[in-house]
């Protein structure tokens, strides 16, 4: 009996009904424009901030959808780095992290190159640098092997899992991506993008060819293509972002597809409007980088020594928590007192004010964002 689309006789040849998704695909290829437009149309040094922020959302919600959280302070840095952005001190930051950002630029930064097994071989090696995921060893940088197994996603305690869906097998691997890659190479038949993104997100996932790493990747082959529907390196939207709020819905509209017949049509139309729905982040991420372009026009004559600049950008990029003197010591590296006196000089100056919380658990935001 079949029970998933890679085992039907007509795999891979998906099929959709046009008349149910050109009505959203003109209006998300609308958006997506106007906003490509507007972002562009900012100066370069507001069009850095978005595109460094968007990148950096991206990189982490993808890893979160997994349930792996990075820190954003070292990813940010990490994209900052690469893409040789200012925003004065970097920190360090680990070789898993980079690892993911080397392979989130890649696929956006570099998107005309072709997709191939190799490429895909070092992406899958820069996320798991050290040959494991967790504390398990696996294979890295090349498809999964009939020694591991069954390909399973499950859920569920030890003895009583639940099995969501299983992959095509290993043997099959090499034939199963080649055409896959041949296909995503190719611009025959002639195909919108978006969609296109669409498929290769769920073809991939699909055939689940590494061990570990297949939905971040599968993520980073669709963001590929997406970059490819706008002809443009610049990033400023996170598909990630969107679909780790509907995660739920993610993987049960991925589940269903999966079991179902190859009408793809469900799955191309969620595709959409999550695409559409990351388009209204974009929107988010814009005031955030005006709000900082704001802040810094009104304070242009002020003087403010390196430590504080520091803190103030990790506030106006949205400071995770509380800030309180212990924090502020440890971000810059000085002694709790030296903390507090470019504490209390913000104070008086009127660019700090204390949160309504005081004694021991006294903390501060800018002036302009406290509540």
């Amino acid at each position: 009996m079949q029970k998933y689309i890679h085992e039907r006789d007509d795999w891979p040849r998906f099929r959709w009904r046009q008349e149910r998704l050109s009505k959203l695909l003109a209006a998300t290829r609308h958006k997506q424009g106007r906003l490509v437009g507007r972002m562009e149309a900012l100066g370069f040094g507001l069009r850095s901030e978005a595109k460094l922020q968007s990148i950096t959302e991206e990189v982490i919600k993808s890893s979160e959808i997994e349930g792996e959280i990075l820190g954003r302070d070292q990813v940010r840095s990490s994209v900052a780095r690469r893409l040789g952005i200012d925003i004065g001190a970097l920190i360090p930051a680990d070789r898993h992290v980079e690892g993911v950002v080397d392979m989130s630029l890649d696929a956006t930064q570099d998107y005309a190159a072709p997709l191939t097994e190799e490429r895909l071989f070092g992406w899958h090696a820069a996320l798991f640098p050290t040959g494991r995921s967790g504390m398990k060893k696996i294979t890295v940088g090349a498809w999964r092997s009939v020694t591991s197994g069954p390909m399973q996603v499950v859920s569920g305690p030890v003895f009583a899992e639940r099995i969501h869906y299983e992959a095509p097998e290993a043997a099959k691997l090499k034939s199963e991506m080649a055409e896959f890659l041949g296909w995503f190479n190719s611009d025959a038949p002639p195909l919108d993008p978006v969609l296109k993104a669409a498929i290769a997100h769920l073809w991939f996932v699909t055939i689940h060819p590494f061990e570990d790493g297949n939905g971040r990747i599968a993520r980073a082959i669709a963001d590929q293509m997406l970059a490819r529907s706008e002809n443009s390196a610049q990033r400023f939207y996170s598909m990630s972002a969107q679909i780790r709020r509907d995660r739920d819905a993610y993987y049960e509209i991925l589940e269903m597809t999966q079991k179902g017949d190859l009408d793809i049509t469900l799955w191309l139309g969620w595709f959409l409007e999550c695409l559409d729905h990351a388009f209204d982040g974009a929107e988010t991420i814009l005031a955030a980088v005006l709000k900082k372009a704001r802040f810094w026009e009104k304070h242009a004559g002020a003087s403010f020594n390196e430590r504080q600049r520091t803190v103030i950008n990790h506030l106006l990029d949205g400071f995770e928590g509380k800030l309180n003197s212990s924090k502020w010591a440890k971000i810059t590296g000085s002694s709790q007192d030296t903390a507090l006196r470019d504490i209390d000089d913000l104070l008086r100056r009127g660019v700090l004010t204390k949160d309504s919380a005081g004694g021991r658990s006294t903390s501060y935001s800018l002036m302009e964002t406290a509540e």
